[in-house]
């Protein structure tokens, strides 16, 4: 399962800046996505050979310090349910205020593991004022600096010991877990009691009405993986949430636990920009992905229509074209079938593996018919290519890796693409110093 960490804590104690500090000055960041939904925050960090989420709540409150009740409660209720772990932020100059207690009473109710955060500690005499927190009686107390970093290591430190080992994963390792994510009321539970052929989720008009994550093994007509919706049975008592910040904490413990994503779509409604987010966030976790366009049944078409609509959502997607695309009608039950076919397709092309030799064979004389363009006079000679077992990630050892620019990287991944199938599978080009 993946890890997930969400900052939480009222507004002004720093959240957003200690987010900026664990993934911006870290050497060993995947991605920051900023905008995923509206304000929110999201960034891949590794810390010790663990990788991790990191989400910032900070962007997601509106207002003032009175509306405590409306918004930060649901920020950290939703952060409690989907996070890993939580990182509780307070400020050591103003001590325990009432909305931090509020916050505490919150996560010790909810047994979450959660770290205590003692925020703009610049000096020894501030530090011992962290004592305080322990009044929580949630644990240790962390002292840092989130404007200077001081402290950060040991808080990284205490954050991946936290994590669980995850042993169930091992014994299922070798099963394909299959995502159904996208934009509200695009029809991912409908397609989901479709393939499972029964109403396991509630399915109405109203966006955002799906809940909970469900992980149902599907073995029907030869097929044998793991279905992780992201929708579910939506409890009554949060029918007032966030539905934008849930949203986007559920996609991503989706995408993280899957290894293809099938990205649905509305085709009323074409590509919006939430959905490119989306699609950028499975690229980024180099994730499978195939996209359906559902409600097709609702467009007036012609035998050109798909053609024109399919070339409109590539223009919309570059420069990662290579995606099948697949128009379904969940309703009227049409092609969902075909759905399941391709992503188990694109499961089988993430899953290849290219032999060292035969890898180099192929590239090396293409790559002296037409080597990188020389800069400042410097020539780059690219002596070696192997990829990573498992990823589709691609090394490409040279003398000068730093002179590789990225239409150059864009044209060894075409020729890999032409060679070998990689059909919905994003290629990373890694260029790498020759020792």
């Amino acid at each position: 399962m993946p890890n997930i960490v969400a900052i939480v804590g009222r507004p002004n104690v720093g959240k957003s800046t200690l987010f900026n500090r664990l993934t911006e000055t870290r050497k060993a960041i995947v991605d920051e996505i900023s905008g995923v939904t509206r304000d929110r925050h999201y960034g891949k960090v590794e810390w010790q050979g663990v990788e991790f989420s990191l989400i910032d709540t900070g962007g997601y409150i509106k207002g003032s310090d009175d509306i405590f009740e409306g918004e930060i409660r649901k920020q950290v209720q939703i952060a409690i349910e989907e996070s890993t772990c939580l990182v509780f932020v307070v400020d050591v100059n103003e001590g325990i205020t009432e909305f931090d207690t509020e916050v505490a009473n919150i996560i010790r109710k909810s047994k979450k593991k959660a770290i205590i955060v003692s925020n703009k500690v610049d000096n020894h005499e501030r530090a011992a004022y962290s004592s305080e927190f322990y009044k929580f009686g949630l644990g240790e107390v962390y002292s840092i600096s989130a404007v200077t970093g001081s402290g950060t290591g040991d808080l990284l430190d205490a954050i991946v010991a936290a994590f669980p080992s995850d042993e169930g994963a091992i014994e299922q390792a070798d099963i394909p877990r299959i995502a159904i994510v996208g934009r509200p009321n695009v029809g991912k539970s409908s397609l989901t009691n479709a393939l499972l052929g029964e109403e396991r989720n509630i399915v109405t008009p109203i966006a955002g009405t799906t809940r909970d994550t469900i992980n149902t093994r599907y073995t029907k007509f030869g097929h044998d993986f793991w279905l992780i919706d992201t929708a579910g049975m939506r409890r009554k008592a949060k029918v007032h949430e966030d539905l934008e910040f849930y949203s986007v904490m559920r996609t991503i413990n989706a995408i993280e636990s899957s290894d293809v994503c099938l990205l649905m779509m509305d085709a009323e409604q074409g590509v919006e920009a939430q959905d490119l987010s989306i699609l950028s966030l499975i690229e980024k976790n180099r994730k499978g992905l195939a996209i359906i366009v559902n409600k097709w049944d609702l467009i007036e078409k012609d035998t050109k229509t798909a053609k024109e609509y399919e070339d409109k959502i590539r223009e919309r997607i570059a420069p990662f074209r290579d995606i099948p695309i697949i128009f379904t009608s969940v309703i009227e039950k049409q092609r969902i079938m075909k759905a399941v076919e391709v992503a188990m397709y694109v499961y089988e092309n993430k899953t290849r593996h290219v032999k060292t030799r035969e890898l180099n064979d192929y590239l090396l004389p293409i790559i002296d018919n037409q080597p990188p363009p020389s800069i400042k006079g410097k020539e780059v000679k690219i002596k070696y290519i192997t990829q990573l077992k498992g990823e589709p990630l691609f090394m490409f050892y040279c003398n000068l890796p730093q002179y590789v620019n990225e239409s150059y990287k864009r044209f060894l991944e075409n020729k890999i693409r032409e060679k070998y199938d990689f059909t919905g599978v994003p290629i990373v080009v890694s260029i790498r110093k020759k020792v």
